[in-house]
Formats: structure tokens, sequence, C-alpha cells
């Protein structure tokens, strides 16, 4: 494959795992949850670092996971603890965020990772960092990871997708029949934690969060029905990373920014002229 369809192949990667992420964060309400993962991930990935000496593989998605559900336990506590949920995330997200800032300045210059690149990204170097097996290349390592989480949240989706449901829609009635609602959140948690380490050196820590909530918030406004939100979040997610592109190319501005600014378009456009919700629509229907 080309160096411009590697590109092309890990946005559209990008905007499906987050996509189909995002749209269930979307319906049960906590799209900043998602902000705050995507931020404090960075902490999981430097940590990793420190261990291993290597920013690739395994231990960098572990790491990521483990702080990624540790945000969302830490949220959690706080809100049953009194604190409102916004600042509960505010605090935890920022503090933990703050932390791996920090610890970044300890690597120096041994790995290609700063500030900038963590919350940023750089979607134009992913094919040069290719899986290596016995001298034979087998693709960008990011098209890999993606890939693979990819496949893993849509079986965990495909295995819980009735507990996933009901708990999405009415979580009190789920607790009533037995759904293990605190295992169902965790575990969305953890998809979010996969989903947004696959994607940091794509798109950085800023940019992941338009591809995982505003899809999801623009299918949501096309559509009632769970399983094609969350298919069509999906494909709004591929949609944008192809619009993104293109529109990089002929601006010639950041790939991973025109992406993320494509999502908003998209968004716009729904929120115009969504058949049911449309302001465009309404504002007919009552003349």
């Amino acid at each position: 494959m080309t160096y411009t369809l590697w590109i092309i192949v890990t946005g559209c990667l990008v905007g499906l795992t987050c996509g189909i992420t995002g749209a269930i964060l979307v319906l049960r309400k906590m799209a900043m949850i998602a902000d705050a993962i995507s931020h404090t991930v960075l902490l999981g990935i430097v940590g990793a670092f420190f261990v291993t000496q290597s920013l690739n593989g395994l231990p960098m998605v572990i790491g990521a996971a483990i702080v990624g559900l540790l945000t969302a336990f830490f949220v959690e506590t706080l809100n049953r603890s009194g604190v409102q949920s916004d600042a509960a995330i505010g605090v935890v997200f920022t503090s933990l965020f703050a932390l791996g800032v920090v610890l970044i300045a300890f690597i120096g210059d041994q790995v290609h990772l700063d500030v900038q690149h963590a919350l940023m990204g750089e979607i134009a170097f992913v094919p040069w960092d290719t899986l290596q097996i016995n001298g034979v290349s087998y693709g960008p390592v990011a098209v890999w990871m993606l890939g693979g989480v990819l496949v893993i949240n849509v079986l965990f989706i495909v295995i819980f997708y009735k507990e996933i449901k009901i708990s999405t829609f009415d979580p009190q009635f789920a607790v009533l029949i037995g759904v293990p609602v605190v295992f169902i959140h965790y575990l969305l948690m953890t998809m979010v934690s996969l989903s947004t380490v696959a994607s940091f050196d794509s798109v950085g820590a800023i940019l992941v969060v338009a591809m995982l909530i505003v899809p999801g918030a623009t299918a949501y406004l096309l559509t009632d029905k769970f399983f094609v939100l969350l298919c069509l979040s999906g494909a709004i997610g591929i949609l944008a990373a192809l619009m993104g592109y293109g529109g990089a190319i002929y601006f010639n501005v950041s790939i991973a920014g025109s992406m993320a600014s494509a999502t908003g378009v998209l968004f716009l456009i729904a929120f115009l002229f969504s058949p049911k919700h449309g302001i465009v629509f309404k504002r007919v229907r009552t003349t």
C-alpha cells in the first residue's frame, strides 16, 4: 500500500473505532469522561515507558488502560462523595494529565514524546513506524493497534449487547433484573481507554475527543435505534476521516486537525437538516 493510503486507512480506523465506542458514551450522557480519559492516558503511557523503556506494544496499551480505569474510578468515587460530576471530572482530568506532563520532562530526548505530540499527534508519521517481523514489514504499527482494538470493542459490544443496551436506557431496571451495571460501566471505560491509546499517535489527546464524541452526537440526531446509531456513528467517523484528509491536502493544513474539523461540519449539517431534530425541518413544519 502507498504512503497516502496508509494515512487514509489509519484515519478511517480512528473514526470507526472511536465512533462506535463514543456513540455509547453520548447515549449514557458521559461524553466528557472521554475528554478526561483521552488526556489522562498520557500518564499511563509515560508510566509504561518508565517500566519498559519503550513506547511500543502491549505495555503502552496496558498502562493507558489502567490509568483510564483509575480515571473513571476516581471520578465515580468523588461523585458519590458529594462532588458534582463535572467538577469531579475536572479535578481528576487536570491532576492526572498534569502529572503526565510533568513526568514527560524526565524522559528528555530518549523518545519522541512531548506535550505538543501528546496533544496534537501526527498522523503523517504513522506510515513510517512499521511492524517488522524477521526483516519483513507488515504495515504501520498504528493500523495493527487500531484494528486490534476495533475487533476487541466490537466483540465486547456483541457479547454484552443486551446488557449495554438495557443499562444505557434504563439503569434502574437493569439493576432490578440483575444486569452487572458496574461491570458494564468499567467495561465501557476500558473500551474508551483502548480506543484512546490506539488513536493517540494518530490524532493526539485533544483531537481524539472529537472522534469519540462528535460522530456519536451526529448519529444521535439522525436515528432513534441503538444498533443503527452504532453503525451510523462509525460510518460518520469514516466519512469525517475521508473528508478531513481531502481538506488537509487541498488547504495544506494539519491532517488530524482537518479530520476532527470535518466531524464538526457533519454535525452542523445534521443539526440543521436532520429530518426529525434539524432546525430547518422544525421551522418548515411549524410554518
